[in-house]
């Protein structure tokens, strides 16, 4: 099946990622949802609307994220920085991230690295650059961005007391045979050093996934409809399991209801064991787009002064 399809209708998946609900993927409470998109306007209020959050659910925390792979496009040494864009161009998207403790009553984990990394508008990832995508796509080059090849939209931000981070960035293109997905790693006990976060370990490697009815919208705009071809829905994609907010499943909230390239906010709340280490073996595929995708990772480690 592929994502051609316009259906509007108002499927369990869907209304699972518009609401938030997720008892039956074993996910989010309500509360869990406000307290990680308040619009609060200082940091101690926040913290209390999690805390309050954590409260409501430490009866019944939800279980662990599932673990899956890294995928074939990791680099090491991406920055410690909230907007990740570099100029690439694309829809908004404002990623809220909420890292808890899901074997202590998912309390929040102070100081938890969440590091992510996706392709842009037309499947390419920096790096690999030169990686075919599938279907008909321009050149990467031809996007007219100043952004560097080798570090565009790959950052990390470190959680504060409330466990939340928040990442500026475009919502991502998709490749051949994978769905809209982006990819994170939760980091701890590890500390930022010249720009970038070194030591600790890896605690969890997933992946966050986007309702097909959205995404499939949002690849009729520019500059994501210049890329052509079969669109791998949640239903085919090699990695998603059809488990909700517990298998990654981002709940979505539009900047302007009417008008999706105003943006999408994005959140979730992700319960790990920070005692655990995840190797980012995972499970499902990697996903490695058709034709000449390179072996191995571009040569240096991203500049320090490209933070922010």
């Amino acid at each position: 099946m592929t994502g051609n399809h316009k259906d509007k209708s108002i499927t369990r998946r869907r209304a699972l990622a518009v609401t938030g609900g997720t008892v039956a993927a074993g996910g989010l409470a309500v509360a869990g949802y406000q307290a990680a998109f308040a619009d609060t306007a200082t940091a101690t209020a926040e913290e209390a609307t999690t805390a309050s959050a954590s409260a409501s659910q430490s009866s019944g925390c939800m279980v662990l994220m599932s673990s899956v792979t890294e995928g074939p496009y990791y680099l090491d040494g991406a920055l410690v920085r909230k907007d990740i864009t570099e100029g690439k161009s694309g829809v908004p998207l404002t990623l809220r991230l909420t890292v808890v403790d899901a074997t202590d009553g998912c309390t929040p984990v102070k100081g938890a690295a969440v590091e992510i990394w996706h392709c842009d508008a037309w499947g390419y990832y920096s790096g690999y650059t030169t990686a075919n995508p599938g279907g008909s796509a321009p050149a990467e080059s031809e996007d007219g961005s100043t952004a560097d090849d080798d570090t565009y939209l790959r950052g990390y931000q470190i959680a504060g007391a409330n466990g939340v981070v928040k990442f500026e960035t475009i919502f991502p293109g998709w490749y051949t045979p994978r769905t809209c997905h982006i990819h994170l790693k939760v980091h701890t006990g590890g500390q930022k050093e010249d720009g970038t976060y070194e030591g600790g370990k890896v605690n969890y490697t997933g992946q966050l996934f986007f309702d097909d009815t959205i995404a499939e919208e949002i690849f009729t705009l520019e500059p994501y409809s210049k890329h052509s071809g079969s669109y791998t829905t949640l239903d085919d994609d090699m990695v998603y399991d059809g488990g909700g907010a517990s298998s990654g499943l981002l709940t979505l909230e539009a900047v302007h209801k009417k008008d999706p390239s105003k943006g999408y906010k994005g959140f979730l709340t992700v319960a790990v064991d920070p005692d655990a280490e995840n190797t980012g073996a995972g499970s499902g595929g990697g996903g490695t787009p058709p034709g000449d995708a390179p072996s191995g990772a571009p040569g240096g480690t991203p500049s320090a002064s490209a933070s922010s």
